[in-house]
């Protein structure tokens, strides 16, 4: 069929029109946050004796912003860190709005965390959550403020016509029912419903650039950041932080393998062309480099980073988010128990009648650093199949509502058992004697015991130490035995929050419903099923059959956890551990269809009581960074154990060298690196190809003795099967702190060896 010129011009102009009409603004941002890797106790498990030392890989701050041309935006912001914190948020609000006005501001800006339970603590405002870190650490909050500002600022930085497509799909073997006893107390009509205990979607978003092509993706799972044990203390993303570095150096690596054990070499040395005829000079060649004696260096040079920018290309940017994991272990071989091997009890996960004895098993047990690359690469492989076949594209306005509530005095509309309906309201927050017992990923110590309805004697005289409740309080937790009643302790300052952020995000048919802590399987499907159906109830054309409601958990503060009416009544962890009575979720779908009717009607909510700021009341009891010394004759950067001289090394095996070095306090080397293991170019150039930022590299930190101002850097290196053969070194640096406060770079290097 024949088409005039004037017309088919016409055609292209309008259906251009169309096209950008239909785009986004889309920018990604990515930036280190790893933190104090050395002294300082680590967020999650509340284990006093988890100390960090060292690094296992970096954490770090991914963000995407999504951007209607000339209208609305939304910003979401993944954090490698156990969840977001309230005076986090504060803090890094008050920043972008001195430097972008009201363009991001707290109703369209989320910050969420993946749940590992292997950074720094201590950058929370919450007494409760900072007792084991001895009150509040500047620098763990220092660096995640930071980099969360720099994210956003790349991401608003590299705003450009793109597209964004959505997917999803099961993975099936990624996370097991921790509290499977509590689940089946929710009604067997409502759990009818469902194939699993545990939900299985994984939903990803992609972001293409139109010119630049793919940037990133970031999907939602439900998973506990737990494949790291109470015991590890190296610095850590677990499970999605794993997947998270596996998919990036995927992508940047030219996408040419899904299985994180092989991606391809970043670079390849040309030294010796054939190493299997060669290797005997390539011997004599690593011979000629002995270790270097540490030295001084310039400040500058240890900024050096393995993944640098490509010229003007952006930094493909992959974020593995949280969602409603509140029950969902990734120790997917089950709960044992450490003394016989038998499985443990099934209501109340002991053994022998003790919460200590029962642990879960993750898929590499009993290597958790295993556990953590299976569980990583499980989430990576799925994503990766969602990211290539992402066809569905996000089209429709940007929208966003947000509101303040207080959580331990809100008004509820519940169902009466004979019809009907009454008020009730929900608590101060309070946690019961469940709580204390842990659960199978980190048990609890003493005698308690999930599952605790009665509570005991004794652990009541000590709780009234510190404060005992009263009457009403302890009527409006029933049936939770309260053990600590956070929400009316008030000394030195507040315990634990009352006033909580909710919040609901739209980029077309995609909804985000951002709560501030961990939904358990039941309680988040019965939230996320309620927004859906009252979202198309409002505006069936609107909100058709494709609209995909996904929930952000651990997002701009923490309030623990979230268990329906009647997993609450069972009170395991998840339920001693629902802070504000039997009615907190009836409460959040509650609130939720207030933002849903407003997100529709294009209302304006108000913006409810103000969380406290408590950053001027904070404690810290964290011992500074005194001095750091070496033995006589002994200069920072030496190496203590070198390599074997003429050593050579398979893939699978383990290099070590172990360095003199300074606390890891003194520099955090945020977007550098403690560790750099560099091959041999032509010329004599030593190029670094893997760091602390790899999963083939352990930075391990430790001091002889507790009080010693000498410390001693280990850095281990398993051969990756991608590894290019050739000769290699490994390159420690640090800093160090004189008695007079000043604080010197150092580095040095390993003898060389060969890789073949």
């Amino acid at each position: 069929m024949a088409v005039s010129v004037p017309l088919f011009l016409l055609f292209l102009v309008l259906s251009r029109a169309s096209y950008s009409s239909s785009e986004y603004l889309i920018g990604v941002g990515s930036y280190d946050i790893t933190g104090p890797a050395a002294d300082v106790n680590m967020m999650g498990y509340a284990n006093s004796d988890q100390i960090a030392s060292g690094i296992h890989f970096r954490l770090r701050a991914r963000a995407f912003i999504v951007a209607e041309p000339q209208g609305n935006r939304v910003a979401f912001v993944n954090l490698d860190a156990c969840m977001a914190s309230q005076i986090v948020t504060i803090k890094v609000l008050e920043r972008l709005k001195a430097r972008y006005g009201d363009l991001y501001t707290e109703k369209n800006v989320a910050i969420s965390g993946i749940h590992t339970h292997a950074g720094p603590g201590g950058y929370l405002q919450y007494v409760t959550y900072i007792v084991t870190s001895l009150g509040f650490v500047r620098q763990s909050f220092d660096v995640v403020v930071n980099g969360i500002e720099q994210s956003i600022i790349q991401a608003h930085e590299s705003l450009r016509p793109g597209s964004a497509f959505v997917n999803k799909g099961d993975l099936l073997d990624a996370g097991v029912n921790r509290s499977p006893s509590s689940y089946l107390n929710n009604p067997a009509a409502e759990r009818s419903k469902y194939k699993y205990n545990v939900d299985k979607e994984m939903t990803l978003v992609k972001f293409v650039d139109s010119q630049l092509g793919p940037i990133g993706s970031f999907n939602w799972f439900a998973t506990h950041g737990t494949s790291m044990s109470r015991t590890n203390s190296l610095i850590s993303g677990d499970n999605k932080g794993a997947a998270a570095r596996f998919m990036e150096d995927w992508f940047e690596n030219g996408q040419k393998n899904s299985d994180s054990s092989r991606n391809i070499p970043r670079r390849v040395s040309t030294i010796v062309s054939d190493v299997s005829k060669n290797q005997s000079r390539l011997l004599d060649i690593a011979a000629t480099y002995k270790s270097s004696k540490g030295r001084f260096v310039d400040k500058s040079l240890l900024d050096a980073k393995v993944r640098v920018r490509n010229g003007s290309k952006r930094r493909f940017v992959s974020a593995f988010c949280q969602s409603n994991c509140g029950d969902v272990s990734p120790n997917t071989l089950g709960t044992f128990c450490i003394d016989t091997g038998l499985p443990c009890d099934f209501n109340h996960s002991t053994c022998n009648g003790q919460n200590e004895l029962c642990y879960g098993r993750g898929p590499g047990y009993p290597d958790e650093f295993e556990s953590t690359r299976i569980i990583g690469e499980k989430q990576f492989k799925m994503a990766v199949g969602l990211f290539n076949k992402a066809t569905e594209k996000l089209q429709g306005k940007i929208g966003y509502q947000h509101a303040y509530l207080d959580f331990s005095n809100l008004d509820v509309t519940v169902p009466k058992a004979g019809g009907g309906s009454e008020t009730v309201k929900t608590c101060p927050a309070a946690m019961g004697f469940g709580f204390a017992a842990g659960t199978t990923d980190g048990p609890g110590a003493f005698d308690f015991k999930q599952g605790d309805d009665k509570g005991n004697v004794f652990w009541r005289l000590v709780r009234n130490v510190l404060r005992t409740p009263g009457p009403g309080q302890v009527q409006c937790q029933k049936p939770k035995p309260i053990l600590l009643d956070t929400g009316e302790m008030k000394e030195p300052y507040d315990w634990a929050p009352s006033i909580l952020p909710i919040q609901m995000l739209r980029i077309g048919q995609l909804v985000i419903l951002s709560v501030p802590g961990e939904f358990t399987t039941m309680a988040g499907r019965r939230l996320r099923d309620a927004v859906k159906s009252f979202l198309i109830s409002l505006d069936s054309k609107e909100f058709g059959n494709n609209l995909h409601v996904v929930i952000a958990g651990l997002t701009n503060t923490y309030s623990q956890y979230i268990a329906t009416f009647e997993e609450y009544e069972v009170q395991r962890y998840e339920g001693a551990s629902t802070l504000y009575g039997p009615h907190t979720l009836t409460a959040y779908i509650q609130e939720f269809k207030k933002l849903a009717t407003a997100l529709v009607n294009g209302q304006t909510l108000p913006r409810g009581p103000q969380p406290p700021d408590l950053l001027d009341k904070q404690i810290s009891l964290l011992s500074p960074v005194v001095v750091d010394s070496t033995p006589l004759g002994v200069s920072f950067g030496d190496v203590k154990a070198d390599v074997p001289p003429k050593s050579t090394f398979r893939r699978g095996q383990q290099v070590n060298a172990t360095f003199w070095s300074g606390c890891p306090r003194n520099d955090l080397l945020t977007e550098g690196s403690f560790a750099v293991v560099e091959t041999l170019q032509d010329g004599g150039t030593w190029v670094p190809v893997y760091d602390d930022d790899d999963f083939s590299l352990k930075f391990k930190w430790s001091r002889p003795a507790k009080l010693s101002p000498e410390s001693q850097a280990t850095i281990e290196w398993r051969v990756p099967q991608s590894a290019a053969a050739g000769v290699y070194r490994i390159r420690h640096y640090g800093a160090s702190k004189s008695l007079f406060g000043t604080i010197s770079s150092f580095s040095g290097t390993s003898s060389a060896f060969v890789v073949v």
